[in-house]
């Protein structure tokens, strides 16, 4: 890696990191629309309120989250009362989750309160510069999809 090269990766970083911060992506107890309820758990049941009932691998590859993880979170939102599990198509190899009534308004308190933080996001960048925004996240989500790919094949990322 060339000297430029080290320095744009490092103004990178401060960059993420201080819009992670100032998104409130650090804060483990809480979305950044500022529900009480942990980011995983809030993208877990938008998935499941867009798409109806998942396999529980396949809410974990949405996720991108290992399988372990995943189902410490099914449990977390089953106790919630926002979850259930159940079969489907006659193989009990495969467990279905669906959202409950609760976990529907929960979802629904959600996006409400998602579109107004982006909303209001939104209204502090100028328009003229929206686009350019909006394609600038687009390419470091494909960016860190392909080293996420990367690394999935190759083994666990150093740093």
């Amino acid at each position: 890696m060339s000297e430029d090269q080290l320095e744009q990766a490092l103004v990178l970083q401060g960059k993420i990191t201080a819009f992670v911060r100032a998104f409130g992506l650090h804060q483990p107890d809480r979305t950044p629309c500022g529900t009480p309820v942990p980011t995983s758990e809030a993208h877990a049941v938008g998935e499941l309120d867009r798409d109806g009932p998942l396999t529980q691998s396949a809410l974990g590859e949405r996720l991108r989250l290992e399988k372990s993880t995943v189902s410490r979170l099914v449990s977390q939102l089953t106790g919630r009362g926002w979850v259930q599990r159940a079969e489907r198509g006659g193989d009990g190899r495969l467990v279905w989750l669906e959202l409950t009534p609760d976990g529907r308004r929960a979802a629904g308190e959600l996006a409400v309160a998602r579109a107004a933080r982006f909303a209001e996001l939104l209204r502090g960048i100028p328009a003229e510069q929206r686009p350019a925004v909006i394609d600038a996240l687009t390419t470091l989500v494909d960016a860190a999809g392909r080293q996420q790919a990367t690394a999935d094949v190759s083994g666990p990322a150093r740093g």
